[in-house]
């Protein structure tokens, strides 16, 4: 599970398996850096494109599967794959949110709820049996270029006073902003791979990628 002393850098493949297989291995090892799956990326390679991270990456795994219904059958193909986490839509039902947070507590892997497009996260966590491991203030992709949207982080303080979980943010985060959304109480950080007219922010895959995995994670040290 994760430390809620701990700022993690959540590293985010969205493109293809020949990506992963060139950047993948130079990312260093370390118990702060969880690699993820992306919504893209699973599309594009499918329950094998989770398995091909395992194994190149002994840490965390993350399934960015966004959960909206048949919560059971969904964790339990992401888990079979190699995935430790599995996210859910905020905006999904009830029943199906308190599934995936029943069956990963049952199964030992994470919960993470994401907000997208979900106006107050609290009123989603105020209809649940129990909270998620995680909650995940989300700024889409195409929603980036929108002038004046951002990171909804004014909800930080107010989950956490009454929910005991973990908050990372997601949405463009550079080097900077991320230090930002550390500042603003996340645990985790999510910083996209990017390559050259993707539109959006990230990690640059042309790029030293061991050396800026390792200035992230300074910089939200």
């Amino acid at each position: 599970m994760l430390d809620s002393k701990t700022r993690y850098l959540q590293i985010a493949f969205n493109h293809d398996a020949r990506l992963v297989s060139w950047l993948l291995p130079r990312i260093p090892r370390s118990d702060r850096i969880l690699i993820e799956a992306g919504t893209p990326y699973i599309k594009r390679e499918g329950m094998n494109g989770i398995r091909y991270i395992r194994r190149l990456w002994p840490g965390k795994v993350v399934a960015d599967i966004k959960i909206a219904d048949g919560a059971l059958g969904e964790v339990q193909m992401v888990r079979e794959a190699g995935a430790n986490a599995v996210t859910v839509l905020g905006s999904a039902p009830k029943e199906t949110l308190n599934l995936v947070i029943e069956e990963c507590e049952r199964t030992n892997m994470i919960s993470m709820a994401d907000m997208i497009s979900v106006d107050d996260p609290l009123d989603v966590l105020r209809h649940l049996v129990k909270p998620p491991d995680v909650i995940v203030l989300h700024l889409g992709r195409d929603e980036e270029t929108t002038k004046g949207k951002l990171i909804q982080y004014r909800h930080v303080n107010r989950i956490r006073s009454k929910f005991p979980v973990m908050i990372s943010a997601a949405g463009g985060l550079t080097e900077g902003s991320a230090r930002s959304a550390i500042f603003n109480g996340a645990n985790i950080v999510v910083a996209n791979v990017v390559q050259p007219g993707d539109g959006w922010a990230g990690i640059s895959a042309s790029g030293d990628i061991a050396a800026l995995a390792k200035q992230f994670l300074e910089t939200i040290e």
